[in-house]
């Protein structure tokens, strides 16, 4: 798509765009958009994880006949879902049915600053993530997934990137539903070879507040029936 970078991609998946149609209807209601973004998450992570993962062959097994195969195991070995709070819980549950096998789920909590839109952190669970702790990036993931519905200005899916790599991810995947063409080339612009985004749609235009047009909501409100706190 133009104005995007290379390492940001935006799925032509037929089921995926109606459902993305779906999803930014102000009439659908609470519990069909937890289904849309969890169906959305599924498929954008189906299509991240597909160029994002490898695998390795396993020890044998014994097939329920008693035939011996050969069992297949993902690449890399260390993986971490990091949703971005509030509206990145809602893409958690997808990306854990995709993977064969739990991984630890990190949480980074970061909003935008009303008047100048620029990210703010608020909460961060990384293990050993203080700069000068000594043991810095001594357990961090292979491939950090940041799950994020909403790229806007870019902002605070940047920060999240500088944190993860600071904290020693040496690969990153983020997993979106909808971003802002702009917004999407300045996250992907944090760091151009340890980056790939992946999307469902996005959308040209930001309103005066920073949200997406003709966008689809806050997904955090929307998901927590907390439109007009």
């Amino acid at each position: 798509m133009s104005g995007l970078p290379s390492n940001a991609h935006v799925s032509q998946h037929p089921c995926l765009l109606a459902k993305l149609s779906q999803l930014r209807s102000q009439s659908t209601p609470a519990k069909d958009v937890k289904t849309l973004i969890h169906d959305i998450s599924l498929i954008v992570g189906c299509e991240a994880l597909g160029k994002a993962l490898t695998t390795r062959p396993g020890p044998t097994d014994t097939t329920p006949l008693g035939f011996e195969f050969q069992t297949t195991h993902v690449e890399p070995g260390t993986i971490s879902l990091v949703p971005i709070l509030r509206s990145g819980l809602g893409m958690v549950e997808a990306m854990q049915t995709l993977l064969p096998a739990p991984v630890p789920v990190h949480h980074l909590g970061l909003f935008r600053e009303p008047t100048t839109l620029a990210p703010v952190e608020y909460y961060n669970n990384l293990p050993n993530h203080l700069a000068g702790s000594g043991s810095a990036g001594a357990r961090a993931s292979s491939l950090a997934i940041v799950l994020d519905p909403i790229i806007a200005t870019g902002g605070t899916c940047a920060a999240a990137i500088a944190t993860l790599r600071e904290w020693g991810a040496q690969r990153i995947v983020v997993v979106a539903v909808l971003g802002a063409v702009a917004g999407v080339a300045a996250a992907a612009a944090e760091w151009p070879e340890g980056v790939e985004i992946w999307l469902a749609g996005v959308d040209d235009e930001l309103t005066e507040r920073g949200m997406l047009k003709p966008g689809l909501g806050d997904v955090g409100d929307r998901l927590f029936l907390t439109i007009g706190k």
